[in-house]
């Protein structure tokens, strides 16, 4: 059982049926998160519930604060104690929350920001999306900064990457992002709380806490008035994401040995995917998938791989097209990219995959 710090434990049965939303936040509780600060918003708002039960229960504080501004803030104070502590959002939320993950981001502070994505832009609609993709891996803060960017298509993976990201965060003091959708958090699968290997983390020796004079102070601040040393911290974080990048790639394949169709998809739209995948093979098709788990750092270096054999790459996407361009740039012009979205809030069904497949298996 998990030790929280404060001789709590919580006693998780080895399986339990749990609806997403709340596996993520059993999850945090158990890969020792003490501090939750959200705001209400579909369809993730069953964090928030969860969270206002169980914190109490393990010494723990969830607040829900006046706004997802306040929320943010509210993260990167507990942050820079040391202590783990998360926030979670739907679409419109995190984009409130941006000049909050700049801060937290300039700060070198490692924390859990999630999203479970609904459809944009504006208010958009309350049900699933990905269109959040260029947000979480190019544009969720101002200035130079990077997120570890993990991509659940289970919920399942919805716990085990909750309690990953904490871990990925911690080793590499950024924060990292469960981006997940509003299909995955509503939905009920049954989890095994267990299916986690706890990485050995660094001392928190950076952290803003009491010591009784002990030690030198520790003043966490985003703010250089020297343009030369505000470069220097920059380019010191950005040799860090080098080393994300080199270690942290994380993704599965999916029939791809032999595959002449390459289909890439993250998120529930994988599991579709990989449905109209196995119907098309009964009829000969050759058809495979590769799902990102990271979508930063992504990873191009298997599409690269792949793409000296295969004849062609189709992205599916509850989007306008958001992640080909990745997926274009990790091909390299070694074979076409092509691209089958929805978008509004509508998931692709398995038949209008598979239909695009056998299409695309006509004209090769």
């Amino acid at each position: 059982m998990p030790d929280h710090g404060n001789g709590k434990c919580v006693e998780v049965a080895e399986k339990v049926l749990m609806k997403g939303n709340e596996a993520i936040a059993e999850a945090a509780i158990n890969a020792g998160c003490l501090y939750y600060f959200g705001y209400p918003i579909t369809p993730q708002t069953e964090i928030s519930e969860y969270m206002a039960k169980r914190m109490p229960k393990v010494g723990g504080l969830c607040l829900q604060a006046e706004s997802e501004i306040s929320a943010i803030n509210m993260t990167m104070g507990a942050a820079a104690s040391g202590t783990r502590a998360m926030t979670s959002s739907s679409s419109p939320g995190i984009s409130l929350k941006s000049e909050g993950i700049s801060y937290i981001a300039g700060c070198d502070l490692p924390c859990l920001i999630v999203n479970v994505q609904r459809g944009g832009p504006g208010l958009g609609g309350i049900q699933p999306s990905q269109s959040d993709y260029y947000q979480a891996t190019r544009g969720v803060g101002h200035g130079d900064l990077r997120l570890i960017v993990l991509a659940p298509s289970s919920v399942q993976e919805m716990a085990s990457l909750t309690a990953e990201a904490f871990d990925l965060a911690d080793t590499y003091r950024m924060p990292a992002m469960l981006l997940a959708d509003g299909a995955l958090g509503q939905m009920m699968e049954p989890v095994d709380f267990s299916l986690f290997e706890k990485r050995d983390v660094p001392e928190k020796e950076w952290a803003a806490n009491g010591h009784g004079g002990k030690r030198k102070k520790n003043i966490i601040n985003s703010l250089f008035i020297d343009p030369q040393e505000l470069e220097n911290s920059v380019v010191a974080r950005y040799e860090r994401y080098k080393k994300v990048e080199e270690n942290e790639v994380k993704y599965e394949e999916f029939m791809t040995d032999d595959a002449d169709i390459v289909l890439v998809a993250f998120g529930i739209t994988a599991r579709v995917a990989k449905s109209a995948i196995t119907a098309v093979r009964e009829s000969g098709i050759k058809a495979g998938l590769l799902r990102p788990i990271t979508l930063w750092p992504f990873p191009k270096g298997a599409i690269g791989a792949i793409a000296d054999r295969a004849k062609i790459f189709l992205t599916v996407e509850m989007n306008m097209g958001q992640m080909i361009d990745d997926v274009r740039l990790a091909v390299g012009g070694k074979c076409p990219v092509d691209g089958y979205t929805r978008t509004g809030g509508i998931i692709p069904s398995v038949d209008e995959v598979e239909d695009k497949i056998r299409r695309i298996a006509a004209s090769l």
